[in-house]
């Protein structure tokens, strides 16, 4: 999964990209992505509720681990490793693998949602996602970087044979979006300058 550091006070990069960060439609992009994302962390535990029914499949388990050669059987892909700002890392670097990451559990997503009995929370978590895909890339466009943002994500082929395997690749991309909304939520909190107060649900406490 996608680790970053805590938050961080906003990188110094240079006097130019610092002065578009912290300019008010930049800000206002980095608080709408924020809110989306909050939104996907808290819908992902309900999504998994109403679309996994294998009791051995939990959302915030140590079992996680050990899934490691069921995901390479059914073909699951890995999310980018997201890493914070800083003058080593340019701020684009760390928006592209964002925008990656949540363009590919959009493409998992899309390719599940259609095998699954129950279909609506998983849908309306796809369409969160894609809603900050489009603002991680208003982002990438104001940084002026040549990365092209699709607007269409990359097609997924999974390995399904049968219901398991569909209750697993839909666990690991619920699991894996929820380590890689965590990680966007870190990286754009670095990049607020508003420092509005924390969401208190208990979901994004551990984002502290």
């Amino acid at each position: 999964m996608a680790r970053v550091a805590g938050a961080a006070p906003l990188p110094e990069v240079c006097a130019d990209m610092c002065a578009l960060v912290e300019g008010a439609q930049f800000q206002a992009l980095v608080r709408r992505s924020r809110s989306l994302t909050e939104k996907i962390l808290l819908a992902i535990p309900e999504a998994h509720k109403s679309s996994i029914h294998a009791e051995t499949l939990k959302l915030n388990s140590s079992e996680n681990a050990k899934l490691g050669t069921m995901a390479s059987n059914i073909n699951f892909p890995p999310a980018p490793v997201l890493k914070i700002a800083s003058e080593k890392v340019p701020l684009e670097s760390s928006l592209i693998h964002m925008h990656e990451g949540l363009q590919l559990h959009q493409a998992l997503l899309s390719t599940i949602s259609p095998l699954l009995e129950k279909t609506q929370r998983v849908t309306d978590l796809m369409n969160t996602v894609r809603d900050l895909a489009v603002q991680i890339s208003k982002m990438l466009r104001a940084v002026q970087t040549d990365y092209d943002p699709h607007t269409t994500p990359s097609p997924v082929t999974l390995h399904l044979h049968g219901d398991f395997e569909v209750q697993v690749a839909t666990h690991l991309t619920l699991v894996q979006l929820q380590s890689l909304g965590q990680d966007i939520h870190r990286l754009l909190r670095g990049l607020d300058t508003s420092h509005e107060e924390e969401t208190d649900s208990d979901l994004l406490m551990g984002l502290i």
